[in-house]
């Protein structure tokens, strides 16, 4: 009797290695900084705005697929894990495979940064190069972010205000408090996606090593830090113009039922419905105040 391969086919491999659940976090600040230029100064370019959603795209994906191999490397997605399947410690791609795509997909977004740079500017470059050392040092190097307490803080900056405020400055050539307002509330619900992350692997993390901030603080604590970083977004919409940013006050009960599933969910695979949700819930809230602020 012939055994059916349970392997997923080729395509469908690279497509769950890449993590398409989350990959709205890299799209939304994009969106919303291009839409906050288009309401303060009438401004959209549209080839800067394109090729801003593929650099970031291509730096959160070549992030996943370094995280996926050195993850393996290191030991910490062992078959406890409660996390999806992982292609190379799932034995359906090889080590090299992945980072040679690591690779491609890094050194596409600095060739598409070049254009960004002679469009924007030297600040542009920093802010490339910043971003793509850091997707590089998420799991990778001596120190890796993610084995450590400050891995929230990483993805608060480099998907909150670095990619808000470089694509509200690609389009305006200007920063102002309401750019600044925005950056932060797109980068608080990528870190809330962070923090489910981290607490789904508590247990595991613990075992290997890896001292994430909900390893340090614990379950009870890491529900509270999400639920501070899903509220704090609502309280922020005070600091923008015009009442149409109150827009996104309409994904408040889908925020509060969130924290709610989050502080009664049991140790499983609920987490990771939680954490695409979670990223659902920045795309609704992003598109609500891109929305909002231009009626």
């Amino acid at each position: 009797m012939t055994v059916p391969d349970s392997r997923p086919s080729l395509v469908h491999v690279w497509w769950l290695a890449i993590r398409p659940k989350t990959l709205t976090v890299s799209f939304a600040p994009v969106l919303v900084g291009t839409a906050l230029a288009w309401a303060e100064a009438a401004v959209f370019q549209w080839l800067p705005a394109l090729v801003a959603v593929l650099c970031a795209g291509l730096i959160q994906v070549g992030t996943n697929l370094h995280n996926d191999v050195k993850d393996y490397e290191r030991g910490a997605d062992t078959p406890e894990r409660l996390g999806p399947a992982r292609a190379t410690a799932s034995g359906w791609l090889t080590a090299g495979q992945v980072k040679r795509a690591v690779a491609w997909c890094f050194g596409a977004a600095v060739l598409l940064g070049v254009y960004l740079v002679w469009h924007g500017g030297w600040g542009i470059l920093l802010i490339g190069l910043a971003s793509v050392v850091t997707g590089l040092a998420y799991t990778g190097g001596p120190k890796p972010i993610a084995y450590s307490a400050t891995g929230e803080l990483f993805v608060w900056l480099f998907f909150g205000l670095t990619a808000v405020l470089g694509s509200f400055y690609l389009q305006a050539f200007h920063l102002d408090l309401a750019a600044f307002a925005a950056a932060n509330m797109v980068g608080f619900f990528a870190a809330a996606v962070i923090v489910v992350n981290n607490t789904r692997d508590y247990d595991t993390d613990r075992k290997v090593g890896k001292n994430t901030l909900a390893v340090r603080i614990g379950r009870r604590w890491s529900v509270a830090e999400y639920g501070a970083l899903v509220l704090a977004p609502f309280a922020l919409l005070a600091l923008l113009p015009g009442q149409g940013g109150w827009l996104p006050l309409a994904a408040l009960p889908w925020a509060l039922a969130l924290i709610r599933r989050l502080r009664a969910e049991a140790s499983g695979p609920g987490y990771n419905r939680l954490l695409a949700q979670t990223a659902q819930l920045q795309l609704l809230f992003s598109v609500l105040l891109s929305v909002g602020v231009n009626l």
